[in-house]
């Protein structure tokens, strides 16, 4: 098993914030955000959080590299509702020659709502591993 550095709980130690509106289709019976719609927010700001590095996802694709998921862990502390504005606080938390884990805390108006991280291989158009761009190896910690 590999392992993923846990969360910092500190919003001073992510770099980056994304936000997104909770959408209506995206909640259960309950009114709550299902479980299954947190990967897309950690998605969406993974990108967002490279297109504002200045290395879009769809550059990197043609130059024919990839970041593949490897593990995604979230922890629900409090649920998030329909119409809520969350923040998506995001960092580097790890790097290796071919891999990197980042963290996540979600938010909605300073409080937490759930933590999350995940671990990415960077790989060829193959599926192969290859090295992490330098530029990405510099923003671990």
């Amino acid at each position: 098993m590999r392992s993923m550095p846990e969360p910092s709980s500190r919003l001073s130690d992510y770099p980056f914030e994304h936000r997104i509106r909770v959408r209506f289709s995206e909640t259960d019976a309950m009114g709550i955000v299902h479980h299954s719609r947190y990967l897309p927010y950690l998605e969406e700001a993974r990108v967002a959080y490279l297109r504002h590095l200045g290395h879009p996802y769809t550059e990197l694709r043609i130059d024919g590299v990839d970041y593949a998921v490897l593990e995604a862990h979230v922890e629900y502390r409090k649920p998030l509702r329909f119409d809520d504005i969350v923040t998506i606080h995001l960092a580097m938390s790890a790097a290796s020659r071919a891999s990197f884990s980042m963290a996540y805390l979600l938010t909605v108006e300073g409080m937490v709502h759930a933590a999350a991280r995940t671990m990415h291989a960077c790989v060829d158009s193959k599926g192969r591993p290859v090295r992490l761009p330098t530029w990405l190896l510099d923003l671990a910690p």
